[in-house]
């Protein structure tokens, strides 16, 4: 069967909702012609959201780089507290973050997203009282914090179970998880570039736990370094089983790989084509995962705006301070205002949607009624200084700008 024969095969699989299989999976990463796939994925993210795109008011703290692990894929962490580079806020500190943002323009971030380094010499109550002082501050933000891989971290160094360490930090304000550390499933890969921390194994089953539990939680998968196009299919669809059974997740975050400043540096970082066509393989495989995230701090603001038309349905938020893609090398800036967003989301031709964490809607905004591209000659004219007459006394002779 030839590649445009069966691409023809899979789009008809996919609009009479036929579930794909691995071999389509790596037929859709081997296929050239990428806009074909963009469409299609782009056909089945309409049908779930319209012409919607998703985004929310949030913030990033990393409040701590140390780390026990050694991946080599990380710019972000420091083995030791000592070391040069290496950070742990103080609570106050951090709780500050939060404070300078209380009176942003249209409101304080209705998300804080905590990611860390897996800190050997903290106790367990710091990070209980770093949730409860953001509670205290706003009593209303959601926290998102700590990957499965500290849940596991967290369970194995202070002793306790995934339901125990879970139970302890949602008394103290947890609500749901972020999606990283799931990188590569494939054992072979893992152990090659983080062999040292959560198995995916171990990955999965703190997210079905977090679900039995009735929390929500997203999912990531690092792309572009060592591993094949069948190692991609195979994390795709490993995530697509955890749903069948939990129904859990609500986002799947395809995160780009950056070289700048780790073990990896010898290799190249994904093109935006690779960028794309697995944003829209993502979206094909993952029937059972309702939102897409083109996640603009991996991507840049002008990739992430493209993929709002190759099956992506969410662009993620303000972010503010995220520290990991930055000691990575990624071109992107480090926060995007809310008008920003809106702006990139309106220019793609979809309809902004500020949601929160859990995708409850918190105002739809209108569509823009032409593209801004188009609006700026009008203000150019607009703008542009009115003709006056040269009188020379009842003669007209030429008009001059004012």
């Amino acid at each position: 069967m030839s590649e445009s024969s069966k691409l023809a095969s899979i789009r008809e699989k996919v609009r009479n909702g036929e579930r794909l299989t691995s071999e389509d999976g790596i037929a859709l990463f081997l296929e050239p012609d990428l806009l074909a796939i963009g469409q299609l994925a782009n056909e089945v993210c309409e049908k779930r959201h319209g012409d919607r795109t998703y985004f929310n008011r949030n913030m990033r703290i990393e409040v701590t780089n140390v780390c026990v692990a050694s991946c080599l894929f990380c710019s972000f962490a420091k083995l030791e507290e000592h070391m040069p580079g290496a950070h742990t806020m103080k609570l106050e500190e951090a709780w500050r973050e939060l404070e300078m943002r209380m009176n942003d323009p249209g409101g304080p971030p209705t998300e804080i997203h905590i990611v860390n380094g897996l800190h050997p010499g903290l106790p367990f109550s710091y990070y209980e009282e770093l949730l409860r002082g953001f509670k205290r501050i706003d009593p209303n933000v959601h926290l998102k914090c700590f990957t499965a891989v500290e849940i596991h971290f967290f369970a194995q160094h202070y002793g306790m179970t995934y339901v125990e360490v879970l139970e302890k930090l949602r008394a103290a304000g947890l609500e749901s998880l972020p999606g990283g550390g799931a990188e590569i499933f494939d054992e072979g890969v893992r152990s090659k570039i983080s062999h040292d921390k959560a198995t995916a194994a171990e990955y999965l089953e703190v997210h079905r736990v977090a679900h039995r539990m009735g929390m929500r939680t997203n999912a990531t998968m690092l792309y572009g370094h060592i591993e094949t196009f069948a190692h991609r299919v195979d994390h795709l669809l490993r995530l697509r089983a955890l749903q069948d059974e939990t129904k859990g997740l609500q986002a799947f975050i395809p995160l780009a790989f950056h070289p700048d400043g780790n073990g990896m540096k010898n290799l190249p970082a994904p093109t935006a084509v690779d960028d794309l066509r697995t944003l829209a393989v993502s979206r094909l495989l993952l029937d059972n995962v309702d939102h897409i995230k083109a996640y603009w701090v991996s991507l840049t603001p002008d990739v992430a705006q493209i993929a709002l038309r190759m099956g992506a349905d969410d662009i993620d938020g303000t972010i503010v301070h995220e520290t990991i893609y930055k000691a990575a090398g990624t071109r992107s800036p480090g926060a995007l205002g809310y008008d920003e967003l809106v702006r990139l989301i309106r220019e793609a031709g979809r309809i902004p949607v500020e949601r929160d964490t859990l995708y409850n809607v918190v105002r739809e905004l209108p569509r823009a009624a032409v593209p801004e591209a188009a609006l700026k000659p009008r203000d150019r004219e607009r703008a542009r200084p009115r003709a006056l007459p040269v009188v020379q006394g009842d003669v007209r002779v030429k008009e001059v700008p004012s």
